[in-house]
């Protein structure tokens, strides 16, 4: 008897999206049902808000509703439907659930372990869309696009920013800096690369490519890419190592007139020391996609700075993403019904 998958997904992770993909990869006979959350039109929540939720993040659902979707379906499929402990006793016939994302951040990984609960993930989904973006938001910054938006949205024509004090630097004459070297920064440094710019990499835990290596890209110390960047992007993971590891004293670390762009994850910044050093000029500018806390409170004095190019946390958003997770899920539930190994267990 095949399993029931019940597939939870939202207005980015089309429902529509998951069971096309699960069906060309296991056959139309399946018993799918299907839900849809409402994100990204309405935000999601965190577990240290919720009752019962502790330790689970960017997760949208009640436990009544988690419940009542999955019922007695032995497979989950995925986004960010909520799996708490509470949640995962209440389904007793559960027992894989595919997350579409690079971490299982709404999932209670100990609870599942416990009870025997395969999780898989879909590491790398968005890598080539957050790569792509994080150079259009440093040449948003660098070469002055945002400024003149706005001052045209402004009704203000401003010829000034043509003056050689105020334009700025092609990335063939900057050094890039490249905070971690994963599955968005390995991205990241080969596309630098095409605009010829010098690329410095930091990363403890892993080796350049050798095309990388033959490209004269440096693995450098994070405190060489602040010496000497003019950009510092950031692309690490969020663990107890790197929560809050760029703050003051990497900022006044930084060339005075260099940049910064996060593309990456918003706890990793101190934003107030980020703020002061974009006030004091001590940074020329800053791109930010990713914040401590989403939504931003909209009296942040960061959104009110003119050195600043701010976007909504939508680096990762592409069809492509969309396509690429969805087939990755699916080949994971085709492999569990087939009893074979799952490619990206958590």
């Amino acid at each position: 008897m095949r399993p029931t998958i019940a597939i939870i997904g939202d207005r980015f992770m089309l429902p529509s999206m998951f069971e096309k993909a699960i069906r060309g990869k296991c056959g139309v006979s399946l018993e799918i049902r299907s839900y849809e959350m409402p994100w990204p039109d309405e935000p999601m929540q965190h577990g240290y808000a919720e009752a019962g939720m502790d330790g689970l993040k960017e997760y949208q659902g009640t436990e009544e509703e988690i419940v009542a979707m999955i019922g007695d379906a032995e497979i989950a499929v995925t986004q960010l439907a909520p799996f708490s402990a509470g949640i995962m006793d209440r389904l007793p016939n559960l027992r894989m659930i595919a997350v579409s994302r690079g971490g299982p951040v709404n999932i209670d990984m100990k609870a599942a372990r416990e009870r025997k609960v395969l999780v898989v993930n879909t590491p790398g989904r968005n890598a080539s869309a957050v790569a792509e973006f994080t150079l259009g938001a440093i040449l948003a910054e660098t070469r002055l696009i945002t400024r003149g938006h706005e001052s045209l949205r402004r009704g203000e024509w401003r010829g000034d920013l043509y003056r050689a004090d105020l334009t700025g630097q092609e990335l063939s004459e900057m050094t890039v800096g490249v905070v971690g070297y994963g599955h968005v920064g390995t991205k990241v440094v080969r596309i630098l690369k095409a605009f010829g710019c010098k690329v410095l990499v930091c990363d403890p835990y892993v080796q350049l490519s050798v095309d990388d290596l033959k490209d004269g890209v440096e693995h450098v110390s994070l405190e060489r890419i602040l010496a000497e960047s003019d950009v510092v992007t950031l692309h690490a993971r969020v663990t107890a190592e790197t929560t809050g590891f760029i703050g003051a004293e990497q900022f006044a670390a930084m060339k005075p007139g260099a940049y910064f762009v996060n593309t990456a994850r918003g706890p990793l910044v101190d934003y107030a020391a980020l703020t002061e050093a974009l006030k004091s000029r001590h940074l020329r500018g800053a791109a930010i996609e990713t914040f401590g806390i989403e939504p931003v409170p909209p009296d942040w004095e960061l959104l009110q700075l003119d050195n600043v190019t701010l976007t909504p946390h939508i680096a990762g958003a592409s069809v492509k993403t969309v396509t690429f997770a969805a087939e990755a899920a699916a080949e994971e539930v085709r492999r569990y019904i087939a009893g074979e190994p799952p490619l990206n267990p958590c």
